[in-house]
């Protein structure tokens, strides 16, 4: 699979954003929008923005990652990533990722982390208008406003939090080349001669959940990405390790708080009428 990627080397990729997201110029509005459909699989190298960042699709899945922690991000849930915070991202062929580029002396009500954010059917509305460059400023100041009051952290973020224990490698490295590995804790704990419970244990410690959540928040964000580039449900299912689509449709929606079918490109969807790169 062909992997097109945006830089070669850590920083801004200054051949590609905008102005104003390279730190160039200054930002032309408080809030400024852009869009693109990716043509190809395409990964993002590490960088920063001088700008906030509020990351959402209007199609498909991507995925972005801040240090140890990776967010897929979707229709309904974005990402909100600080200005300065190095990042990288993925996204597959057919993703319709938009972003939106926030500038720093505005106070926002999100915290100075990364964050999850809802996007609801009104924040992308809102969002969408404040595209028009044409629009009065008395309007566009109404507009931003309204972004930032909307602007809330969702309860269905699909978070993977890469642990770094040297015990738990084998299992990670295992599972992010093939996250339909079937092996189970008592296989794992076998492997690596100790006892279930100190599996478990590392995997709190440093994760927070369980070895089962974690493997079916791994496979829930594999998935994402494989339904957003158009693979049926049934060949992700197969792929990331369930014997029927059913039991994955159950996994997925209970770990993402969304059906497979909601990720998989409508086919009807407007093309995007700004073009540009993250």
């Amino acid at each position: 699979m062909a992997v097109t990627r945006t830089a070669e080397r850590p920083g801004v990729d200054r051949r590609t954003l905008p102005a104003y997201a390279a730190g160039e110029t200054a930002m032309p509005f408080v809030i400024t929008g852009m869009d693109e459909l990716v043509d190809r699989d395409t990964e993002w190298e590490p960088h920063s923005h001088p700008t906030h960042e509020l990351l959402w699709n209007r199609r498909g899945a991507s995925s972005a990652t801040i240090g140890s922690r990776t967010w897929t991000i979707t229709p309904s849930v974005g990402l909100w990533i600080p200005a300065g915070m190095m990042h990288s991202a993925r996204a597959a062929a057919g993703t319709w990722y938009r972003t939106a580029h926030v500038d720093v002396r505005t106070a926002s009500p999100l915290p100075t982390d990364p964050v999850a954010v809802e996007v609801t059917p009104l924040l992308t509305l809102v969002l969408e208008r404040l595209v028009d460059t044409a629009l009065p400023a008395d309007s566009r100041d109404l507009t931003e406003r309204m972004v930032f009051d909307l602007l809330e952290p969702s309860p269905d973020a699909l978070l993977v939090q890469k642990p770094t224990n040297a015990l738990l490698r084998p299992i990670v490295a295992a599972l992010e080349a093939h996250p339909g590995d079937s092996r189970t804790l008592a296989d794992w704990a076998a492997r690596l001669d100790v006892s279930e419970r100190t599996v478990t244990r590392a995997f709190r410690a440093e994760t927070g959940l369980s070895f089962g959540a974690w493997q079916a928040a791994l496979r829930a964000q594999h998935a994402a990405l494989l339904l957003g580039g158009g693979m049926t449900v049934d060949e992700v299912a197969l792929r990331v390790g369930y014997r029927s689509a059913s039991a994955f449709g159950a996994s997925f929606r209970r770990t993402t708080g969304l059906t497979p079918g909601q990720l998989r490109s409508p086919g009807s969807s407007p093309e995007p009428a700004v073009s540009g790169s993250r």
